[in-house]
């Protein structure tokens, strides 16, 4: 079964007057606060969700940019944007799908019947459907959910997972191959990671490639139906997005929420080497195909 839905299936939801909650996650890096953009329009009925204060806690130095929120102030989060038990939740963006899977990874783990939009706004504006302005305010939903973090990994976890599986590190290969670092304190990746940046799976429109390319894409890197795969990015919000393109090829994996935002600045331990690879060392023999014009 597939986790998205398109313009033309969310359009004909609507049209019958189905049980579905829109959730605007509207946000970039260069613009975390997509509240202004999500007022001058948005999808009929969306409520706008604050990717930084709701679909994450508050950043500290020992849990990177974007830590897990726990499960009750996310529930807290869903029942204000009028979620209910039996709802459809379709969650979009304006970023390709990037930020919405976030919403769709926690959401998921939680229970709740979650889809993504294929394309976002983009594609909706393209089809020719309308947007409302101004702020909308639901009744507050009864949602219960499910405790969340059983798809997340620790960083110790993430330190040992390339012994067993395969760790995907979904950023820029030049920030994989510690060349730049425009974020966070230091450059590299975590030793024995695969680079598979999460804009391969992307198409020129916006949406999502068909599960045939994107297992394609996996198995470039090894990985397969069947292979334990964990992905991490700068602060877990990338990282989601491919755990959206493992899930429509068929194949589970999980999240390191705290990326490479938390491994930079945690000191070292037992299970966590003080250095971290560069490319003029040999465990970037492991980069993988490189990146491809989103």
């Amino acid at each position: 079964m597939s986790h998205l839905l398109s313009v033309a299936e969310l359009s004909e939801l609507l049209d019958r007057a189905a049980p579905v909650r829109l959730l605007d996650v509207r946000w970039r890096l260069d613009r975390p606060d997509g509240r202004a953009d999500y007022l001058e329009g948005h999808l009929p009925g969306a409520v706008y969700v604050d990717l930084d204060g709701e679909l994450a806690s508050l950043e500290t130095p020992d849990a990177g940019r974007h830590p897990l929120p726990d499960t009750a102030s996310l529930q807290s989060a869903a029942r204000r944007w009028g979620v209910n038990a039996r709802d459809l939740v379709v969650a979009y963006d304006d970023v390709k799908g990037i930020a919405a899977a976030r919403a769709w990874w926690l959401l998921r783990q939680a229970g709740v019947d979650v889809l993504v939009l294929d394309g976002g706004l983009r594609a909706w504006i393209a089809a020719g459907k309308s947007l409302e302005t101004g702020e909308i305010a639901p009744a507050l939903g009864d949602v219960e959910l499910a405790d969340i973090g059983a798809d997340a990994l620790t960083i110790d976890e993430a330190a040992a997972f390339p012994a067993s599986g395969v760790l995907l590190d979904v950023r820029a290969p030049e920030r994989y191959r510690g060349e730049v670092e425009p974020l966070d304190p230091a450059a590299g990746h975590i030793p024995g990671a695969v680079n598979l940046p999460t804009f391969v799976h992307i198409a020129p429109d916006g949406t999502l490639h068909d599960a045939a390319t994107l297992r394609a894409a996996f198995a470039e890197v090894g990985v397969e139906p069947g292979t334990r795969v964990a992905a991490y990015c700068g602060s877990g919000i990338t990282a989601a997005h491919t755990a959206l393109a493992l899930a429509e090829a068929g194949i589970e994996g999980k999240v390191f929420p705290g990326s490479w935002s938390q491994w930079s600045t945690t000191p070292a331990g037992p299970s966590r080497p003080a250095r971290f690879p560069t490319a003029s060392e040999p465990d970037d023999a492991l980069a993988g195909p490189p990146a491809r014009a989103p």
